[in-house]
This record gives C-alpha cells, sequence and structure tokens, in this order.
C-alpha cells in the first residue's frame, strides 16, 4: 500500500492545478482510508484488494471519521477525497461503491462594511510591531477589499508585478490568472509599503515580506485580523476572506454585472458566484426589516 500511496503522491504533486494544500489534504484522506481499511479487513490493502471496496465499507470508514468529530462539510469533503483517491487507483473504467454523501447547508458569507474595514486595517497597522510592517499590513488589508483577492493570492504576489499600475495580474487557484483593477488608493498604500520596506524589491522575490525577509506567511495576517476584530468589538466572521466577500457583495450592489464579477473573483463556475446574489438579497431583505414601520 504503501506504494501506491507514494504513486498518489506522485500524481498529485505533479498535477499542477492543485494547490500544496489540496495536496496535503487528498494525501491524507488516502491515508487514512488505507489504514481504516487494513483493520476493517483484516489484511493487507493493494491496488488488487481495493476492487472489491463497497458502499458498506465507504459508510463504514465515514461513520468512523464521523467519530472523529467530523462535520457535514468536512464529511463531504472526506467522501470527495476518498472517490478521487479510488479513481486514481481503480482506473477510470472501474465502477465505484455509489454511496450519497450529507446534506450540507450553503452558509452566506457576511459582508464587512466599509468603515469597519477600514477601522481593521488601521487598526492591524496601529498594533504592528515596525513601521514598515504596520504599512505593509494596511496596504495589503486594502488590496483584499480593494481588489477581492484571497489572501493567498495576496501573498504569493512577486516583484514582477511592479511598476504598479492600474490593474493586477493575479494567479489564483488551479494556477488561473486573471486581471483586477487596482485603486489608487491601494496603490498608493502598496507603494508606501514599498518605499519603506528594508528589503530590496526584486522580480523574482515575494512583495510582501515577513519581518525577517521571507515570503509573508497568510496565517501570521489572519492572525492580526483576529486580534484586530477582537479589539474593536467586530464579528468572529470578519476574515481576510471575508473582505473578499465584501468585494463582491458591494460591486453586486452597486450594480455589476455577474459574469463580470465570476472574472473579477476568478471563480472557475458562475455558480460559485451566484451565491452573492443570495447576499445582496438578505441585506436588502435586512434594510427592509429595520426600515419599514411594519416589519
Amino acid at each position: 500500500m504503501s506504494s501506491l500511496l507514494a504513486e498518489y503522491l506522485a500524481f498529485l504533486t505533479d498535477n499542477r492545478r492543485m494547490s500544496p494544500h489540496s495536496v496535503r489534504a487528498y494525501y491524507a484522506t488516502a491515508d487514512r482510508l488505507a489504514g481504516f481499511l487494513q483493520l476493517h479487513w483484516g489484511n493487507d490493502v493493494t491496488r488488487v484488494t481495493l476492487h472489491k471496496i463497497s458502499s458498506a465499507d465507504m459508510r463504514a470508514f465515514l461513520a468512523d471519521r464521523r467519530g472523529d468529530g467530523l462535520t457535514n462539510r468536512s464529511t463531504a469533503r472526506e467522501l470527495s477525497a476518498a472517490r478521487h483517491f479510488l479513481r486514481f487507483a481503480l482506473g477510470d473504467d472501474a465502477t465505484l461503491p455509489v454511496m450519497k454523501g450529507p446534506r450540507v447547508q450553503r452558509s452566506l458569507p457576511r459582508p464587512v462594511n466599509p468603515d469597519d474595514v477600514l477601522a481593521l486595517a488601521d487598526d492591524v497597522a496601529e498594533n504592528a510591531k515596525d513601521g514598515w510592517i504596520g504599512a505593509r499590513d494596511w496596504a495589503l488589508l486594502l488590496l483584499l477589499y480593494g481588489s477581492g483577492l484571497r489572501v493567498s493570492e495576496a501573498t504569493g504576489l512577486m516583484g514582477d508585478i511592479l511598476p504598479l499600475g492600474t490593474t493586477l495580474r493575479v494567479t489564483g487557484k488551479r494556477n488561473k490568472t486573471r486581471i483586477v483593477p487596482l485603486l489608487e488608493q491601494v496603490r498608493t498604500a502598496m507603494q508606501e509599503y514599498l518605499a519603506l520596506c528594508p528589503y530590496a524589491t526584486s522580480a523574482d522575490q515575494p512583495l510582501f515580506r515577513g519581518a525577517q525577509g521571507g515570503p509573508l506567511s497568510p496565517a501570521l495576517v489572519r492572525r492580526a485580523v483576529q486580534g484586530a476584530r477582537t479589539r474593536l468589538g467586530l464579528s468572529d466572521r470578519t476574515t481576510p476572506h471575508a473582505l473578499r466577500h465584501s468585494f463582491a457583495t458591494h460591486l453586486l450592489a452597486g450594480g455589476a454585472d455577474l459574469r463580470s464579477l465570476q472574472e473579477l473573483l476568478g471563480h472557475a463556475s458562475l455558480s460559485s458566484t451566484q451565491v452573492y446574489t443570495a447576499v445582496d438579497t438578505a441585506m436588502l431583505l435586512d434594510e427592509y426589516q429595520n426600515a419599514h414601520p411594519r416589519a
């Protein structure tokens, strides 16, 4: 089984359309499934014995994972990753066990008020250990809201995007490249950060640097935002990714076309973007409930 898992890891690694995070998650599921089946069947798991896997075996595996405290959403992801591994191991022509995943209720992202975005970015900057780090955090958080970037996309920007113009070329999930607008205020904030940054900027170096000069970790950005929202009394949903949601929701509320929004967000499917129409409707209903005398 170890050789099969090694082949699978190589397959995932060579598949450049997957992020390193996805590679780790898919491999971990395959490793867990193999370990479970070895105990469940009482014998070694090989590519040959995997052909006998049944729906009952898969239900037992997911029940075991449920015992670890998995939610419906996590269980659905585990099932999807397990199917991916089985498809690799058994081949495209093999019949996989039929099993319906748990129902997952899609939660609506809650946008952050523009004033709260600025307050959040200001608080993060003020509480930074150094002036240039504060300028970096201010610029990065404005970029997330102003251009709708994922935090990993922002921290992954390289010096080859310089000099800054009115747009920015971003590489997102599945190595998909898109063009996003760069507002003048955001561009100014980024230029001020670069002027203060003690590390030289070059095309092959990350644009946003950590304190020691290496790439800025997305985890550090999330931690800084967590501290700021606690100090400001903001919702636990106020995360770096919520700034991307706010970008999308506020554009849609301002009359942006859904297809254009799909391109700006880098969504492969329009269905991923359509969730924001529900967000916008929810905002309208909130306004109605607050304003209508009979509400």
